[in-house]
């Protein structure tokens, strides 16, 4: 590292941060990129850790690694706590502090329970590798505890999985967690049918995957069905404990017995988010992201960019989405501007590209929309298989995922079905 060069630092080690990154390659400065962890994390495929269908390190890589080759990065692991805008500098947990000229935060979205987070304990979400060994490890254990009962109310209790929440996460979840019921566990216990368990998808609003077209968001709905997930629509949580969930629905409270819960209701911004915005004198949105200009950069700080899920942006008249493609996009476009700017040039509004979206429900069930076109079912899953196989981080995790999902195809069984009950959090 060159001491008179200009100190860039990226906080997060996501799909943006790492754009930033890799689009920084043989600029003139030198890059610290901070994250919690060691590793990036494909998120659109956690899901399938948590439900037994691949293994942690198949979507996931060593952030080291992946810039290895790039010698104007230093990769570190820490946790940042305080961002100093006045003194340029960033502030860990640890007690270092690290200073620069240039900063790029990306460091993602949390859960977000609506002011309950006494929720969190017994209704998990999936955000990291740890939430999804955890939530793996409460499913399995599920199975085995109900297998042990000879209780018919606890052992209806144990087979009763509810997911909260009808965005993608919630429709993943349940979609796979009925083919894991139906089709994985059968023929393996004395004592239950695991294809008995029930599974229910509860949303408060009126659909299912509601950022997509009504007719999709429809065919999903039934696709769901189809595998055997019952979806209640309208139903509004308002309680949670380790014996059950409290529904509202049309005025009427009901209570569902059940020891299995996930969240996929709700996400807001990483706390760095408020600090960004206390600091900086703006106010967040109802998300906790922080607003930003049409360059990304922070309002009255042009030597901070805000990337990924943590910043609010709208790009002619819609907001652009807390996705991947998204972030990636930001994640180039702040590494252009940043460069633009050593070069004393004028920095370039983002403009979002929407290469489509899509979503999975099951075995040959999904929905998507790519440019303007709408597909369903077969055509929609193949689709989807496709992009996360070139969008995965490394040949080996490509390789290693197209395997196991070839196995799981002509098998139907989930090899990474190991959990330590320790696991469960």
């Amino acid at each position: 590292m060159a001491r008179d060069r200009p100190r860039v630092l990226i906080l997060g080690g996501g799909f943006g941060g790492l754009a930033a990154a890799k689009a920084l390659k043989g600029a003139a400065v030198d890059v610290t990129l901070i994250d919690r962890t060691n590793h990036h994390l494909f998120q659109p495929l956690l899901y399938q850790v948590a439900t037994a269908g691949l293994a942690a390190p198949s979507i996931a890589a060593p952030i080291r690694h992946i810039l290895r080759s790039q010698r104007n990065v230093t990769v570190l692991m820490g946790d940042v706590v305080d961002i100093d805008l006045a003194t340029r500098a960033v502030h860990l947990a640890d007690g270092d502090t690290l200073g620069y000229e240039h900063l790029i935060v990306a460091t993602g979205a949390t859960h977000s329970y609506f002011g309950r987070d006494e929720w969190a304990s017994h209704a998990p979400g999936l955000k990291t590798l740890a939430d999804a060994q955890g939530i793996r490890a409460r499913l399995l254990d599920a199975f085995e505890r109900a297998e042990r009962s000879n209780d018919p109310d606890e052992r209806a209790a144990l087979l009763r999985f509810v997911v909260i929440g009808g965005g993608p996460t919630g429709v993943e979840m349940a979609g796979t967690l009925a083919e894991i019921a139906r089709h994985t566990l059968p023929g393996e216990f004395r004592g239950i049918d695991p294809a008995s368990a029930e599974i229910l998808l509860l949303e408060g609003g009126t659909r299912v995957l509601a950022a997509y077209p009504e007719p999709l968001s429809d065919s999903a709905k039934s696709q769901l069905e189809s595998l055997g997930v019952r979806v209640r629509l309208g139903a509004k949580v308002v309680g949670i404990d380790a014996e059950g969930v409290e529904v509202e629905s049309d005025g009427a409270r009901t209570r569902l017995l059940t020891r299995n819960v996930v969240w996929g209701a709700g996400v807001e911004a990483s706390p760095l988010g408020a600090l960004l915005a206390k600091a900086s004198g703006i106010t967040p949105d109802r998300a906790g992201r922080v607003p930003v200009q049409a360059d990304l950069s922070l309002p009255g700080h042009p030597e901070v960019q805000v990337i990924g899920d943590l910043a609010a942006l709208s790009v002619e008249g819609q907001p652009v989405p807390g996705i991947a493609p998204a972030a990636k996009q930001m994640g180039q476009h702040a590494a252009k501007n940043l460069i633009a700017a050593l070069k004393a040039r004028v920095s370039t509004p983002f403009r979002y590209r929407d290469y489509g979206s899509m979503a999975t429900i099951g075995r040959h069930r999904a929905i998507g929309v790519i440019g303007g076109m709408r597909f369903t079912g077969l055509l929609a899953w193949w689709l989807w298989l496709f992009a996360h196989i070139v969008f995965l981080i490394g040949y080996r995790n490509r390789l290693v995922v197209l395997m196991d999902w070839a196995s799981q195809y002509w098998t139907m069984q989930r090899h990474a079905r190991v959990f330590s009950p320790h696991s469960k959090g």
